[in-house]
This record gives structure tokens, C-alpha cells and sequence, in this order.
């Protein structure tokens, strides 16, 4: 999923009774019924509703996904149809809440939304999603683990049941073996690896996720480790000087990048359409799959592999949530539940639909269930479930990537 920089927030009161006040199909007691009635309730409530799902829409696999495999079954066991309406970024979905809001729409048309990290901490402050939803789910109840760190807290921000976990995701770099059979495991042997292979690497400029993603490994390598970045960014005693390492790694490796530095790809999609043609050597990725969904597309070389680096990769957990103003919470509430299915996530999990980790628990599921997900073929350029376990590091809290991603553009890009 991609994420954009941080909406300056504007702290509002978010309780259930406001927003049950501002329910867009129903009045508060509707609302209340949703949240506190039996569960086939909420399914006949939701039969004939058309559920709107807002989401970054520049991914094919995901796309197919949502429109072949999840859309049908919606329409098929529950009478909903599931729209999905793409979006360049996370960012306008929240821009369009926030001006929703401002002018008090109480009928808006998003049902769903996709979103995670800085963004849920945005609408979150600005009083933008419904309420805490996620118990009514049969589904997240039966096997999702609520006290896991990385499904109760969202970079750092604590989810309060204001959104479901969908999935997992983690950062890999993608190589092709043919041309780099042993590719540098951590920033100094990259550092290494871009000064003998001149123009063979690249990264996309902020405030592309993945680009963004790419820095904070640079990040905890350079200064010491993720541990000293538990507390909130105004809590870190000269932040600036403290960052000052990952810059100068930067501002190094820039004059062998690809064109000499004086340009960066504007997105991931870019970065990948470069690595496709061989133009340069190494992608990278916050999907563990996406090099084995593009080999089955034809766009990657077969030989191509994806490689994490010695000490980890950066890990998240995507969300689901419910708007203050959807007009259709019922459906959302009976998509986002069979979304968390296991077979949902299990059809998920393959790279010939979108290769997406599961955010299920997997001690919660049935030995049955158990033996489908592992079943599921990850191809060969996607690394196992456990090496990605055993190398997963936790992500910033949200308010250190607008520092972060305005920090690149004054120290690197100006440079």
C-alpha cells in the first residue's frame, strides 16, 4: 500500500455519540445496533447496500484482486456490491474527509478505506473515522490476535479498533541473480556495491513510500539502531544532529546513483519500469512478493530474487477503516468481515492474485486452514515466511516521516 507525508493535524474530539449524530444512513440509534447487535443482523442490514471502497489504485495485481476475486463473492453470498474507486494516493483520501468534514457531509460516498501509518494518525486527530467497529467482526475476533503489537498499534499509533487489519507487509530488495549473484546485505556493502557499479542503483525521491522506506533502513543503520527511536520524535534531544549520519550517507552514494544523482524516479512503478528494462540492477519493494507477481507477469527477468538486508527490513501492518460519514456501514462492516476470511487471505497470499501477507494469526486457524496457507506457492523470487519473520523490524511512529521526507528534500535534493 502507498502512503504520502503526514496531514498537519488538527485535534478534534472523536467520541461514538458525534459520530453516530453524523451516520449518513441511519440516526444513532441505527448506528448503535451496527456496533452493539448480533452479527446477522448486520448482514441483513447490509443486503442490497453498494459499498464504495476508496483505495491507492496503481497496483494490477491488487486491482484484479479486489475486482475478480473479492467483488464476486460479496455479490454472490451477501447481495453487496463492492466498488472499488482508485486514488493516486492515500493522502486525497484524507484530504477529501477533511473537506467533507469541514463542510459537515454526512452522506459521504466513501465506505472504505485503505490506509495505514501516517495517514490513519491524520484522520485519527481530525475525527475522520467512524468508531470502534472491530470487535462486531466474527472474523477478527476468531483469528486475528488484537494484542499483537503490529495489529494494535498502527506506526506507533494506537488503533482502538477504529481499523482491521487486511494484511502484512515488508521491505525487500529485488535483484537479478544473473547479473548480481551476491548482492550487498546491509547500507555499508550497498554503499560499497553503488561505487563499483556506477549508475546501477537508484532509490525513488520523497515523498514516495518506498523511497521513503529505503532512508529509514538507511536510518537505523547509520546512527545506532532502531531502539533510540521509541519516543516521539519532540522527545528525541537534538533530532536534527542525530540524523545528520544518514544524510551525509546519502549525499555520498548520490554522484554513482543512476544519471549521477541528478534525478530520482517520482515512484516506485518508475524505479521497477527501470530494473525491468535494465537500466538498473536492484529494485526494492515494501510488497514481499511483487518480484514473483512480475515474473509471473512477464515484466521481471526470471532470475530475479529478492534479498533482505543481514540485520532486517522494515515491517507494517495495512488497515481497513470505516469513514465518519459513510452511508453504507452495514456493507462495510460484511466486506471488511469476509476480507479477514481465511480464504480471503489465503487467495490473497498468492502472487497470482496480489501475494500479500496474511494479518491473520496463524495459531487461530484450523490445521486445515493451516495447510492451505502454507500450501500456497510464493514462487521462487519470493523468501520464505519464516526468513521474513525471523529479519521483521519495527517502523517509526508516524510523526518522524514528514521530519524524515522534508529532511531529504533540504539535505539531498538541494544539495
Amino acid at each position: 500500500m502507498k502512503i504520502a507525508a503526514l496531514l498537519a493535524p488538527a485535534v478534534l474530539v472523536f467520541t461514538l455519540g458525534a459520530c453516530a449524530g453524523e451516520t449518513g444512513n441511519g440516526n444513532a440509534q441505527d448506528a448503535d445496533t451496527l456496533l452493539t447487535g448480533e452479527w446477522p443482523s448486520v448482514e441483513s442490514a447490509a443486503a442490497g447496500q453498494e459499498v464504495n471502497m476508496y483505495m491507492w489504485g496503481g497496483s494490477d495485481s491488487i486491482n484484479r484482486y479486489l475486482d475478480d476475486w473479492v467483488a464476486p463473492r460479496m455479490k454472490e453470498n451477501y447481495d453487496i456490491d463492492l466498488n472499488r474507486v482508485p486514488m493516486n494516493d492515500a493522502q486525497d483520501i484524507i484530504n477529501q474527509l477533511l473537506d467533507e468534514k469541514s463542510v459537515g457531509k454526512t452522506d459521504g460516498s466513501m465506505d472504505i478505506i485503505w490506509i495505514n501509518g501516517e495517514n490513519f494518525k491524520a484522520a485519527k486527530d481530525n475525527g475522520l473515522l467512524w468508531a470502534d467497529f472491530t470487535g462486531q467482526l466474527p472474523n477478527y475476533n476468531e483469528y486475528v490476535d488484537s494484542d499483537a503489537p503490529e495489529i494494535a498499534e498502527d506506526f506507533g499509533e494506537p488503533v482502538e479498533g477504529l481499523e482491521a487489519p487486511w494484511g502484512q507487509a515488508q521491505f525487500v530488495f529485488v535483484h537479478d541473480e544473473s547479473k548480481v549473484a551476491s548482492p550487498p546485505t546491509s547500507m555499508a556493502e550497498l554503499a560499497g556495491w553503488v561505487r563499483e557499479n556506477p549508475g546501477q542503483f537508484t532509490y525513488p525521491a520523497m515523498p514516495d513510500f518506498t523511497g521513503s522506506a529505503f532512508i529509514r533502513h538507511v536510518l537505523y543503520e547509520t546512527t545506532g539502531g532502531h531502539e533510540q527511536y521509541g519516543l516521539p520524535a519532540d522527545e528525541i534531544e537534538d533530532l536534527e544532529g542525530r540524523l545528520e549520519p544518514m544524510w551525509e550517507y546519502l549525499n555520498d552514494i548520490e554522484p554513482y546513483l543512476w544519471r549521477e544523482g541528478e534525478t530520482y524516479p517520482e515512484s516506485l512503478a518508475k524505479l521497477d519500469q527501470l530494473y525491468a528494462s535494465g537500466e538498473v540492477a536492484l529494485t526494492m519493494s515494501y510488497d514481499p512478493a511483487l518480484a514473483a507477481s512480475e515474473v509471473l507477469k512477464g515484466r521481471f527477468p526470471d532470475t530475479t530474487r529478492t534479498f533482505l538486508l543481514a540485520g532486517g527490513t522494515l515491517a507494517n501492518t495495512h488497515f481497513l477503516a470505516i469513514p465518519f460519514n459513510s452511508s453504507e456501514k452495514a456493507g462495510a462492516m460484511v466486506a471488511i468481515n469476509e476480507m479477514l476470511s481465511p480464504e480471503a487471505q489465503i487467495a490473497k497470499l498468492s502472487p497470482a492474485n496480489w501475494g500479500d501477507l496474511s494479518a491473520l494469526d496463524p495459531e487461530k486457524l484450523s490445521p486445515a486452514q493451516q495447510q492451505a496457507m502454507n500450501a500456497v506457492d510464493l514462487g521462487a523470487a519470493t523468501l520464505s515466511l519464516e526468513e521474513l519473520e525471523n529479519h521483521r523490524l519495527p517502523e517509526l511512529s508516524a510523526d518522524y516521516i514528514k521530519i524524515i521526507e522534508k529532511g531529504w528534500v533540504e539535505n539531498v535534493a538541494k544539495e
